[in-house]
């Protein structure tokens, strides 16, 4: 798994792609689905980290990988966004197992919030720039636990861009980087 960051100058603009994979976003949602009903009937537990997820830092594992599809499990820790982002030329999904997740989604004027919970999906065409936080469960909550979710990726994830919203109220991007892992 390695990352390489490429300069914003040494970035040609990414050539309009009408048909990345041979899946499409239905086709995500329904290997989130699995996946996340593969993961609570304990299929995955063999890939979680001894002493369980960790409860103040991201992390992930990959379920599923070949030509077409990458399935990871995440988790999210508050105070560890992903930054705005694209995925590249991939298209992308994702269905929340528990807790929640706020999804900050650049929308050409703005940035709009939505939250989800578990039980939740989300589908990501390309083009779509966003940012995915931990969210609480609750206000006040005592001790809250990380949220965890299934992403699914077609074709796999090879580069993500990141971006920053202008004084004008305009996107830039400010690096694009090469990466076979998930959410940056």
């Amino acid at each position: 798994m390695s990352t390489a960051v490429l300069p914003t100058h040494a970035l040609s603009p990414v050539p309009a792609v009408s048909d990345p994979s041979r899946l499409r976003l239905p086709d995500l949602l329904a290997a989130t689905d699995r996946a996340a009903a593969d993961f609570l009937d304990g299929h995955y537990d063999h890939l979680l980290p001894p002493g369980g997820v960790p409860v103040d830092d991201r992390w992930f594992t990959r379920l599923h990988s070949d030509d077409d599809l990458d399935v990871w499990l995440i988790s999210w820790a508050p105070g560890h966004p992903t930054d705005l982002h694209d995925h590249g030329g991939s298209l992308g999904a994702l269905t929340v197992l528990s807790g929640a997740l706020h999804e900050y989604r650049w929308n050409g004027d703005h940035l709009r919030r939505r939250r989800l919970v578990a039980g939740d999906q989300a589908a990501f065409p390309l083009g779509w720039v966003h940012d995915v936080v931990w969210a609480p469960t609750a206000v006040g909550a005592a001790a809250q636990q990380p949220t965890l979710s299934v992403h699914a990726y077609s074709p796999r994830l090879t580069a993500m861009s990141y971006y920053e919203v202008t004084e004008r109220g305009t996107l830039r991007r400010q690096r694009t980087e090469l990466t076979d892992q998930p959410e940056g």
